[in-house]
């Protein structure tokens, strides 16, 4: 058997998320709907990171195994083709041949990802589904001090989905960045792993600070109370992007 590595765009906007679901519409069915077309080969792909429903992706890793041997740009190219013909809105990007031992998600060292918030008072056109529409002005400035407080590593169950499965509600938060591009608010994360609905539980916390409803002690609060009610409210899946995996 040959391992294959695929690098994966995807609008999460029509799926029920990434994992494959019973009754439900996931990209993971459909990627492996598409190499089923493609080669006559039942495959499990696996994943390095299940983002939720109606989350984007620029740069998610899978791997997958195949009993005969393909050229990588084959592989692309033909699962592209029946992803296409099937209607879905995902891109193989790229396409490889790993070791054995490779594993898109125990071998992953750092997941990245960007909320896009869209600060402005007109309705969204071009980026509906693709952004969190705020029409209250935010403080980016404030948003970015006090996400500093949240970055290292620290217990984030104040962060974390009731429906986390996470051994360890621990993590390490090497980045929290928040800056204003144009009408754009963007916030950068980056960690080795993530809880469930840990980033969108951080951004829906920071708009509070954007508003000016909570300050950054609120935040570390927040954090210290180790407690999901004082969460602030989840944000929308729809600003969500998986950037990049590292291995």
């Amino acid at each position: 058997m040959l391992r294959y590595r695929i690098d994966i765009e995807y609008d999460g906007g029509q799926y029920a998320g990434w994992q494959r679901q019973a009754g439900q519409h996931s990209v993971q069915e459909a990627i492996e709907t598409a190499i089923a077309a493609f080669c006559g080969e039942e495959v499990t792909l696996r994943g390095a990171g299940r983002t939720d429903a109606g989350v984007h992706a620029l740069g998610q890793v899978a791997h997958f195994e195949l009993s005969r041997e393909w050229k990588a740009e084959k592989v692309r190219d033909a699962v592209n083709a029946h992803l296409g013909l099937a209607g879905e809105t995902i891109s193989i990007l790229r396409a490889a041949i790993v070791a054995e031992d490779f594993d898109a998600r125990f071998s992953a060292k750092g997941r990245h990802y960007l909320y896009r918030i869209v600060n402005r008072r007109p309705p969204l056109a071009l980026e509906r589904g693709k952004a969190w529409h705020v029409t209250k002005k935010l403080d980016a400035e404030a948003m970015h001090e006090a996400a500093q407080r949240l970055v290292g590593k620290h217990d984030f169950t104040t962060f974390r989905s009731v429906q986390c499965q996470a051994k360890s509600p621990v993590k390490t938060l090497d980045r929290l960045d928040v800056a204003r591009v144009g009408e754009a608010i963007e916030i950068r994360a980056s960690a080795r792993s993530f809880l469930h609905n840990q980033v969108r539980s951080l951004v829906g916390t920071l708009k509070k600070v954007g508003e000016g409803g909570w300050t950054a002690d609120d935040v570390e609060a927040a954090l210290e109370a180790r407690d999901r009610a004082a969460c602030g409210p989840v944000a929308p899946p729809e600003g969500l992007y998986l950037l990049r995996v590292d291995y």
